[in-house]
């Protein structure tokens, strides 16, 4: 049951690279955790899980990867006042 959610969850949302992404699954509750890129896609995801037959609940860990303002132009600096 947890390579049928990798596969038909998190491959087809995520690809195939997420090696920060772990599938575990515990008597029918499916945790999803780890790291994700695409944060707007984490509902999608558990979403998604729990059509998976035989998944009884998830129980969902995900989060965005750390945002860097002095790398992403969209985020405020916090070192620079606001004009």
């Amino acid at each position: 049951m947890a390579a049928e959610v990798r596969h038909d969850v998190v491959a087809r949302l995520y690809g195939t690279h997420t090696e920060t992404f772990r599938v575990e699954l515990d008597d029918g509750v499916v945790t999803l955790a780890g790291q994700v890129h695409e944060t707007a896609l984490i509902p999608l995801a558990a979403c998604l899980a729990r059509t998976v037959p035989g998944v009884a609940d998830v129980r969902c860990a995900l989060v965005g990867t750390p945002s860097h303002p002095d790398l992403d132009p969209d985020l405020p600096d916090p070192g620079r006042p606001v004009t």
